[in-house]
């Protein structure tokens, strides 16, 4: 079973080793005690309301602490031993690691892997791996025990001297210190069949069976479903010994596949045109007809022979539904299927907030964590370093906003899992609004089959507001002053209609280096239309070092104070100040709670 892992870790001088854990396991990501770590992936302030947390919601944990402190911590949560998740100490310095929970789980060979790491011995104790060198409840990568309801009265039996006879071939029980007796007691079978097991009988299938799958657009999964279903079961496969989906990567976002593979468990994965005309050959049907459509002469069968390899044969031709076909090759060993064709490209579109790591939302923390890639201005990857450590870095400077969006887009295009990076919010005058728009701009159909998701973060203006007091409390709006996207003209006559409606105005993009008059300009609008005294919150730095809110009033608005770090939030003519002890302000406008709430209509 393969587990996700949170590698815990409780003081700095532990994180050289909890990084070097993170980078030998895979779907690993490192937690830190927020008070004394602050790169970790994620942080927690409760040691043991987190470890329990992460042991309820079934995630390997490897502390790098003392085991003493992990056993307190969850000793309350433990019930049935079948259903621990593995839990392993790790010495600070990575001198020992110890598989405290779920050894035949997963904790025995994720010990092995950290062992191997960090050159120790793991120190396992289950006493089938030290008899037998081997754990039946817990087989390797690629294989499937069917019937694992029977494992423990079966090794019992074992350890009381029973005899087994091995039928079929796995290296793992081959190089074990099982012997295969013909006249064994017991019996452990290897096989693609569907078979069934019990208490003097294991029953292990190979994950080596490719079923390849070609469709129309908008099928659905429950035809793609039963048609896979119907073709399986009267072949005599088992569905355990299916190591994935596959098909042509014009199909890479076609609803249908994925849900199939949700059904099964499996990956899905694509190959191009050109990889699946190679397979023509050993094709048992070839179509000209598919070829005309989509450049080869077969993608069911084609693209189960490509999964499987040269080695592989095709174990069911094509069989039909109305929409779909599908056909199915075996390997002569298991296979893993996310090292062959590709997967449909990911793109996680992440808003950082302004900078802060309590501002990072837990979403945005998992796509930053879920991707292989990470695109963004310098800066923006700088500010969430810790979590990204592990990740290949896309750097482009300030300005190339287009180019680092077609590099996010070009990398999932090619089956990356990619974050492209933004500051505050991604869909406020960032990096969202382009990725769409390039995608309708250039019509490419790579890039439409991506699957593009955002996650959003807080914004300047609303950073800005909270530090400030409620100053966005009735009805606002937000404008760049920025003239390289948008023509001086528009901006100001936007500016122009918000005075005259008396929003609320923030303003990003105020000034800059080259551009130091809008702001001026805009001022002199506003007064026009409010009172020389509306507040205007100057906010610099949020969430950063060096942050500053400093409160003024509208005809003491100096643009020079002001730069591109900075957001302008400026009252409407009813927003308020309040005078606190220390001197500073507190800036909000009141929506009219007090007058609705005369008239009985408050809300």
């Amino acid at each position: 079973m393969s587990w996700p892992v949170a590698i815990v870790v409780l003081g700095p001088s532990g994180m050289d080793t909890a990084r070097r854990a993170a980078a030998a396991l895979s779907d690993a990501t490192v937690h830190g005690l927020a008070r004394r770590i602050g790169d970790a992936e994620t942080t927690f302030d409760d040691v043991t309301g987190h470890l329990r947390n992460l042991f309820d919601d079934g995630i390997a944990i490897v502390g790098v602490c003392a085991a003493g402190i992990m056993i307190r911590a969850l000793a309350p949560q433990l019930s049935d031993k079948g259903d621990d998740p593995p839990v392993l100490a790790l010495a600070e310095d990575g001198s020992a690691v110890v598989p405290l929970l779920g050894g035949h789980h997963g904790a025995n060979d994720i010990a092995r892997r950290l062992g191997d790491a960090f050159g120790v011995a793991p120190a396992i104790t289950t006493a089938g791996d030290l008899r037998f060198g081997v754990a039946l409840d817990d087989p390797p990568a690629g294989w499937n025990l069917v019937n694992p309801e029977h494992v423990k009265p079966f090794m019992a039996e074992m350890l009381a001297g029973k005899t087994v006879l091995v039928v079929g071939e796995a290296p793992w029980l081959t190089g074990s210190g099982i012997e295969s007796d013909l006249a064994g007691e017991l019996q452990i079978s290897v096989s693609l069949s569907e078979l069934g097991g019990n208490t003097k009988h294991l029953v292990y299938n190979p994950r080596s069976v490719a079923i390849g799958v070609g469709c129309e657009r908008g099928v659905t999964t429950e035809e793609l479903v039963e048609l896979v279903d119907s073709t399986i079961y009267p072949s005599g496969l088992s569905r355990s010994a299916v190591a994935g989906i596959f098909s042509i990567d014009l199909k890479a976002d076609e609803p249908a596949l994925h849900g199939l593979a949700e059904a099964y468990h499996v990956p899905v994965r694509f190959f191009d045109a050109a990889t699946l005309e190679a397979e023509t050959p050993r094709l048992k049907t070839p179509s000209d007809v598919v070829f005309r459509a989509v450049g080869c002469h077969g993608v069911a069968e084609g693209a189960a022979l490509a999964a499987t390899g040269a080695d592989g044969r095709l174990y069911v031709a094509k069989h039909k539904s109305k929409r779909a076909t599908c056909a199915m090759a075996a390997a002569p060993e298991p296979f893993d299927p996310m090292t062959v064709g590709r997967p449909r490209g990911w793109l996680g579109i992440v808003g950082i907030g302004p900078g802060a790591a309590e501002w990072l939302t837990p979403e945005a923390a998992a796509m930053l964590a879920r991707a292989t890639d990470v695109v963004g201005y310098g800066l923006y990857l700088d500010l969430v370093g810790g979590r990204i450590a592990s990740k290949t870095r896309h750097e482009y400077p300030l300005g190339e906003e287009e180019t680092r969006v077609r590099a996010a887009l070009d990398l999932a295009a090619e089956g990356r899992e990619v974050a492209l990076v933004s500051s505050g919010d991604p869909g406020i005058y960032a990096m969202a609004t382009l990725a769409y728009e390039l995608i309708d701009r250039e019509k490419r159909e790579d890039w439409r089959r991506i699957d593009v998701v955002t996650a959003p973060g807080i914004s300047a203006l609303q950073a800005a507001a909270a530090r400030a007091g409620a100053p966005l409390g009735h009805d606002f709006c937000a404008i760049s002053l920025s003239d390289l996207m948008t023509p001086w003209p528009v901006i100001e006559r936007r500016v122009q209609t918000a005075a005259e409606a008396d929003f609320v105005l923030a303003l990003y993009n105020p000034v800059s280096r080259r551009r130091d008059w809008q702001l001026a300009r805009s001022r002199e609008i506003l007064l026009e239309h409010r009172p020389q005294e509306t507040p205007v919150v100057i906010a610099r730095n949020l969430g950063r070092e060096g942050e500053e809110i400093r409160v003024t009033t509208l005809d003491l608005l100096d643009p020079k104070t002001v730069d591109m770090l900075t957001v302008v939030l400026i009252g409407s003519s009813e927003t308020r100040t309040i005078d606190r002890a220390d001197g500073r302000e507190w800036v909000y406008t009141p929506r009219g709670y007090g007058d609705a709430a005369k008239t009985g209509e408050a809300s």
